[in-house]
């Protein structure tokens, strides 16, 4: 079988979610019998983003979401957008912003766990992180009444654009300051 590169071409293609190499290893080996290693299938890959990197496509093959996806070039994107009429991206809110970092960064947690850290319910919130695909249920804790975990999902890494939670920017630690005014040295001691 020759054109491998070319099939895996037309499996990016017809992907709306990214291709995982993993998954091109296990199709090639059922429907095909052969046994590529995964530097085989990466290979065909990097000659695939290399080759639509050049000026004459509006597209490009980049890896994102932990695998590999067809996706226009960024120049072309008001241009996309004008065509079908899209003048504004869908944004999240900043509840929605908040849940998910906490989700991001603390996961698995439960619902008891986030309403903690916001302050707030969170059932609304939840509800519209899960719809649009961006946090799923991984399990069910070993708390008392067995509360649902959440966590985030494989589409997050696609929409935020990086291939793993290791890419996610390092929280910086806080320090607690007591409840004071102004700087330490300026605070008046009484007797």
């Amino acid at each position: 079988m020759n054109n491998i590169r070319q099939q895996i071409e037309a499996i990016l293609f017809a992907s709306e979610q990214p291709v995982i190499i993993e998954e091109l290893v296990a199709f090639f080996s059922k429907y095909y019998g052969l046994q590529l290693a995964d530097t085989e299938i990466l290979s065909q890959l990097e000659e695939l983003v290399r080759l639509y990197q050049g000026e004459s496509y509006s597209f490009q093959v980049i890896r994102t979401g932990g695998g590999y996806l067809f996706k226009s070039k960024a120049e072309y994107h008001e241009v996309i957008a004008a065509y079908t009429q899209r003048n504004t991206v869908k944004k999240l809110t900043n509840a929605a912003l908040e849940t998910l970092a906490i989700v991001a960064y603390k996961q698995p947690v439960t619902k008891t766990e986030l309403e903690v850290i916001r302050g707030v319910n969170c059932d609304y919130t939840i509800q519209k992180l899960m719809e649009r695909e961006l946090i799923e249920i991984k399990g069910r804790s070993e708390e008392v009444g067995r509360p649902l975990l959440y966590g985030t999902s494989a589409y997050f890494l696609d929409y935020f654009g990086i291939n793993s939670l290791d890419e996610l920017p390092r929280l910086k630690e806080f320090v607690e300051t007591e409840n004071q005014i102004g700087e330490k040295e300026n605070i008046i001691q009484q007797d």
